[in-house]
């Protein structure tokens, strides 16, 4: 299952689902996450005067425990939730995020961007774009990779995602970052050529983003798609 930051569901919505256990469940889980973000350090960095450094918030046991309590289907909203509530610091998201399983290191790249880390998360979204994990790569290439990855890392996230064969739908603001990029186009078409010299089939997708990327005409509109490179004619020897 590839799920996207737009398929998080509200706190209402999750209300309207679970049973009477999950959401007393769910309930406490959010309180103890409030009462973390209440007591958090100062702006100046001077710790808790009651926490310990190697404590672990009785929150973040709840993140785990999401889905065995709320179901595997409500489990990334569930975390997502708990991050929000907790306004978790980078030093939380990150932990969470290196000693999480693949479903709980996707609930956290689905939420980066309801944080505010700034640019601090960017190695959670490269080190997921490393991976081979289509639901780890769909998750990082949200609201937070749009807005934080630059120009060469972003292309490369784009070509991952036709590598991976992880839909272009998943890509936040798609539209607006492809848009006359000629760089992201000379990449598609290299990409594409490679395809095609390897007897493999272009990706439809491909062919949408580099539709994207052509420039505008004087009037202001997009010009038509420039085509993939086509598959090359039988020889006598094929």
């Amino acid at each position: 299952m590839l799920t996207s930051s737009d398929s998080l569901k509200s706190r209402k919505e999750l209300d309207a689902e679970l049973g009477g256990a999950a959401r007393a469940w769910l309930d406490e889980a959010l309180a103890e996450a409030a009462h973390d973000a209440a007591r958090a350090p100062a702006a100046s960095g001077t710790p808790h005067p009651e926490a310990s450094p190697y404590a672990s918030p009785s929150w973040e046991l709840r993140f785990a425990a999401a889905g065995r309590h709320c179901g595997q289907e409500n489990a990334d909203s569930v975390r997502s939730l708990l991050l929000v509530e907790a306004r978790a610091p980078m030093s939380s998201v990150t932990r969470l995020y290196e000693q999480g399983t693949a479903a709980e290191r996707r609930a956290v790249l689905l939420t980066l961007h309801l944080l505010d880390l700034g640019d601090t998360a960017l190695p959670l979204i490269e080190d997921a774009l490393r991976a081979n994990d289509t639901r780890l790569v769909a998750a990082a290439v949200g609201p937070y990779a749009a807005d934080h990855l630059d120009p060469h890392a972003w292309r490369h996230a784009v070509l991952k995602c036709l590598f991976t064969e992880v839909p272009v739908a998943a890509v936040a603001r798609l539209d607006d970052r492809a848009r006359e990029d000629a760089e992201l186009a000379r990449m598609l078409s290299d990409f594409a050529a490679e395809r095609t010299a390897a007897g493999r089939p272009v990706p439809e997708d491909l062919r949408t983003v580099l539709a994207l990327t052509a420039p505008a005409d004087e009037g202001g509109h997009p010009a038509g798609p420039t085509a993939a490179p086509a598959a090359p004619a039988p020889t006598e020897e094929s």
